[in-house]
């Protein structure tokens, strides 16, 4: 007996889903930009002279980025309200997750771009009489921007993956959304093969664009 598909149901719940897929680019934008701030953070963190900085952000780096998403999620919402006495919405400790979690890493991409140019422009910048400061922000990181460009934008569309992990906080996104359209109707098949056909249509032209940067930065380089 073959299955009678029916997408009729999407059509007439495609404003609940509608409001999920705002809801999963507004969390995705927010993870971005609090990722990178946290990945700023880390990455000099992790470049710093000092062992007291280095080692406690490297510590705080791995431990994010060895630990599956959805245990940090669950921690952050359940655990971390007990351990420090306060209330924390299903909201924030979905973003604080997601940004931590993809901090570490947008850390480690901002990093390995820093270190992979050449010391000599530092020693040379020094000689000119530059401070650190300055010879990073003027020299350093212009270059290192165009190697980090790539991978940050690879690791920006795994952000946009990972939000689809807040569903178990009941957070409204295209996956919870989808899930109670399911509920609703028990068209399971038809909801959830629009939600994959919506992701492929957001992240399949942003890896054809990160290939394409990627391309164009090595006929450069």
């Amino acid at each position: 007996m073959t299955y009678a598909w029916d997408f009729n149901v999407i059509y007439t719940y495609r404003e609940v889903l509608l409001v999920g897929l705002g809801n999963t680019l507004l969390y995705t934008f927010a993870c971005i930009v609090g990722g990178l701030l946290v990945g700023l953070l880390a990455a000099f963190g992790r470049l710093s002279p000092l062992l007291i900085v280095r080692w406690p952000t490297q510590l705080l780096v791995e431990i994010f980025r060895c630990t599956p998403l959805l245990v940090i999620l669950i921690w952050f919402y359940y655990a971390l309200p007990a351990l420090l006495g306060i209330q924390i919405s299903a909201l924030t400790a979905g973003l604080l997750a997601l940004s931590l979690y993809g901090g570490s890493f947008y850390g480690e991409i901002i990093r390995a771009g820093i270190i992979s140019i050449d010391t000599g422009q530092r020693e040379a910048a020094q000689a000119l009489g530059m401070r650190r400061g300055d010879a990073m922000r003027r020299i350093i990181l212009p270059q290192a921007l165009r190697r980090m460009v790539p991978p940050l934008m690879n690791q920006s569309i795994l952000q946009l993956k990972n939000t689809s992990l807040v569903s178990v906080l009941a957070l409204p996104d295209l996956i919870y959304q989808g899930q109670l359209v399911t509920h609703e109707t028990y068209r399971p098949l038809e909801v959830y093969t629009t939600v994959a056909v919506v992701y492929f249509a957001i992240l399949f032209p942003a890896t054809l664009v990160v290939q394409r940067l990627e391309r164009r930065f090595d006929t450069k380089a």
